[in-house]
């Protein structure tokens, strides 16, 4: 129903499906819902098609949708990210008192939030940057909730979150406060770098299954189902297997064979990577994910490149590519282990660069219902953390440990057929190369390190004593202390 009581709990603008599924949500859990859209016809016929929902107070103008508000206000922004967010801050803020709490919704980049924070700060007003995931479905059901601001803007905000959030298999709400001004937002986008290296890894576990063991996409979709009821249990699995599973209707084939191989993006994985290179904190399967997808958008170059010489696939007889299956599972299990440690690493240093003491087994904890990479080892991910607060990587921790230690054989063996067929696997190299790496007694930086002394005279540590050295490269070759 709708009402025109002047106390909705919270309130609503940007009525896209994202927006208006946020609103029904806050309704069907019993909370009355202020709702604004600039084209007043959306807000009219949210209520007139879901006003038996709960209780909606539809408004046709800014002054209105504010005065519908109780105080603290709780202003929630639902539109596009960068200049649309900014103008309908511009056309609130002036409307609010301090103490009210404006929150955005969108998928904003963490830096355009701490700028905003800050200065709706100086004024008297909270400002919450909110990461939401779980799509249309999530907005509407229950999502991830991933909220960043003062710790006073959540006490006002965080009962209506949790109410409406995702709640994991113990009941408890997928939302907690992240930290200050832009963590929330942080926090969001290096999901989203993890939802695209989980997504490569599971399209290279399909591609190897295909082209090296011979599968068909039904029986594909059969092998994830029953990975869908072991470790690998997560809700890309579970789709990944419906997806395989689906037949075009005007065809008559697999679904994946009609669709074009060239994989788009919105943004955030890119931005993931983008401030892992600024953190200097190492992210190589994500940024394997977003250059595969990149990669595949390039029609004209991959058309150029068909003919170039390589190794046609050779499938298996049924008996060793039930063997292969088996390690392929292997593989994809220590590569998505991987793929967390890396940005669970970037969740880290972004909290250490940015003083925002974010707890990362808080946020594994919240990550495992409504979220996209909902899965279930992601309790153990929490645990780990929640064992050792200071855990360095989850590689640290004696359980993933052992059982990288139990998978590495079967990985290896995985990359090298990969590599003998011509499957192309970056996000497993990767992967792969970023373990052998953190375990190497030695790296081959040293050799770097001295060419960089050679030709820009950049100096280089010793490791029997301390300081810093330039060896005089043109002359004697003698070494002089920097």
């Amino acid at each position: 129903m709708s009402s025109s009581a002047q106390s909705a709990r919270i309130g609503v603008t940007g009525l896209a499906v994202m927006g208006r599924n946020l609103a029904r949500n806050f309704a069907r859990n019993g909370f009355t819902v202020a709702v604004h859209n600039r084209t007043v016809a959306k807000t009219r016929a949210l209520v007139e098609e879901f006003g038996d929902e709960g209780t909606f107070v539809p408004a046709e103008t800014a002054k209105e949708f504010v005065d519908a508000l109780e105080r603290p206000r709780r202003l929630v922004i639902m539109v596009k990210a960068g200049e649309p967010t900014d103008a309908v801050i511009e056309e609130f803020a002036p409307l609010l008192e301090p103490g009210d709490v404006i929150i955005d919704g969108g998928n904003a980049h963490f830096a355009d939030t701490r700028r905003r924070e800050k200065e709706l700060r100086e004024k008297g007003i909270h400002f919450v940057g909110v990461g939401i995931s779980g799509g249309e479905e999530g907005a509407l059901l229950g999502p991830s909730i991933m909220p960043g601001g003062s710790a006073e803007s959540y006490e006002s905000l965080g009962p209506l979150l949790e109410k409406i959030s995702a709640k994991a298999a113990d009941g408890s709400p997928c939302t907690t406060h992240i930290g200050p001004d832009g963590a929330g937002h942080f926090v969001k986008m290096v999901h989203n770098g993890i939802e695209y290296a989980d997504m490569q890894l599971i399209a290279e576990a399909y591609h190897l299954l295909r082209a090296v063991a011979g599968y068909s996409p039904e029986k594909i979709a059969e092998t994830f189902r029953t990975w869908n009821t072991g470790r690998l249990d997560s809700y890309l699995i579970e789709i990944t297997a419906e997806v395989l599973a689906h037949k075009d209707a005007a065809t008559g084939k697999p679904f994946v064979d009609i669709v074009q191989d060239r994989a788009e993006q919105k943004g955030t994985g890119r931005w993931t990577v983008q401030i892992a290179l600024d953190l200097g904190v190492p992210v190589s399967g994500i940024a394997e994910a977003v250059f595969a997808r990149s990669l595949s958008g390039h029609a004209g170059l991959r058309e150029a490149s068909k003919g170039l010489a390589g190794p046609a696939a050779s499938p298996l007889g049924e008996k060793e590519a039930e063997a292969f299956a088996a390690q392929v599972e292997q593989a994809l299990y220590a590569s998505k282990i991987v793929s967390y440690t890396q940005g669970f690493h970037q969740i880290q240093a972004g909290s250490e660069a940015y003083g925002w003491d974010i707890d990362p087994g808080a946020v594994a904890s919240i990550w495992r219902g409504g979220c996209i990479i909902r899965a279930a080892f992601l309790d153990r991910i929490r645990a780990a953390f929640d064992a050792r607060a200071d855990l360095p990587s989850l590689l640290s921790d004696e359980q993933f440990a052992r059982e990288i230690e139990g998978a590495q054989d079967d990985w290896r063996a995985v990359l090298v057929a990969a590599v003998q067929q011509g499957v192309p696997t970056p996000g497993f190299s990767a992967a792969l190369a970023y373990y052998d790496a953190l375990r190497a007694d030695r790296l081959p930086a040293a050799l770097t390190q001295g060419q960089r002394d050679f030709f820009g005279a950049h100096t280089y540590r010793r490791t029997d004593r301390e300081g810093s050295f330039h060896t005089l490269w043109g002359g004697d070759r003698s070494e002089v202390e920097a």
